[in-house]
């Protein structure tokens, strides 16, 4: 018996990086997972990869810009699987990463939408069916770049703060459902991971050595359990919480201020 057998979960931007591992771990437990994904080739072939441990899987592309989108992936669930009980919220879109006083009011936009709006709708979406079955299960991810106010990433800061305090609220508010409402903050070789990688000669290997177990995450065997584990009754007494996912990092925490850029210009 997996630790979610039975158990119906929507997953946005699983079609790669974190979203897939996690997609992977609740295959492995049991779940019927639903990959939320705007890319269809990537969407299907994960689907494909569930279906091929023996798991149920649904693609339904989404486009977590777009309200309507969301919900229609909600309704799509329902439909397909009679009931929506676990909400992953992991997909954004990112955006250049540059100064501060470079980010344009666009990629504000962008990260909001595609981070906070996106998860406040699709919360929203999922809520009267899990308060139906007095049961649910929803998973937000911010960054411990919130806490170290990262550099080039001021947008991506703002949003990921706002998920804190939407995660709390819904989890005073909804608890009354017994549904409980949790955050991580992941660190992992993911899209950003790699993105990071490309752009910065030798910062996987930075990455690694800056935190106290050594080495980077794994989507699917770190990441995928910490969610595992806050969708499962493992955790049903959890709920308001925001959960460091990294191996350590936030231990020394970290310095990420550009190379490029002078400590003082005074």
């Amino acid at each position: 018996m997996g630790l979610l057998n039975e158990r119906v979960a929507i997953i946005t931007g699983a079609g790669g990086g974190i979203g897939r591992g996690v997609a992977h771990a609740f295959a492995r437990e049991g779940a019927a997972v639903v990959i939320a994904e705007i890319n269809e080739e990537t969407g299907q072939q994960v689907e494909q990869e569930l279906q091929g441990l023996g798991a149920r899987a649904l693609f339904v592309r989404t486009d977590v810009t777009s309200k309507a989108s969301i919900e229609a992936a909600v309704q799509a669930t329902v439909a397909h699987f009679g009931r929506v009980d676990i909400l992953v919220n992991n997909a954004f879109i990112p955006t250049p990463n540059v100064l501060l006083e470079e980010k344009t009011d666009e990629m504000l936009e962008l990260t909001l939408t595609s981070a906070l709006w996106a998860t406040w709708w699709a919360m929203r979406a999922v809520m009267p069916h899990m308060r139906e079955h007095r049961w649910g299960r929803i998973v937000n991810f911010y960054s411990i770049d919130t806490e170290t106010g990262a550099w080039l990433h001021a947008d991506y800061n703002t949003a990921k703060s706002g998920i804190v305090g939407l995660t709390r609220s819904a989890a005073s508010e909804w608890g009354r459902f017994n549904i409980t409402v949790n955050a991580i903050a992941p660190t992992a070789m993911g899209a950003t991971f790699f993105k990071l990688a490309a752009e910065n000669p030798g910062f996987a290997e930075r990455s690694a050595a800056a935190r106290p177990l050594g080495r980077s995450g794994d989507p699917e065997q770190d990441i995928g359990p910490a969610v595992v584990f806050l969708s499962s009754e493992m955790s049903r007494f959890i709920t308001g919480e925001t959960l460091h996912v990294d191996g350590g990092l936030h231990l020394p925490g970290y310095n990420s201020r550009p190379p490029h850029v002078p400590a003082r210009e005074y």
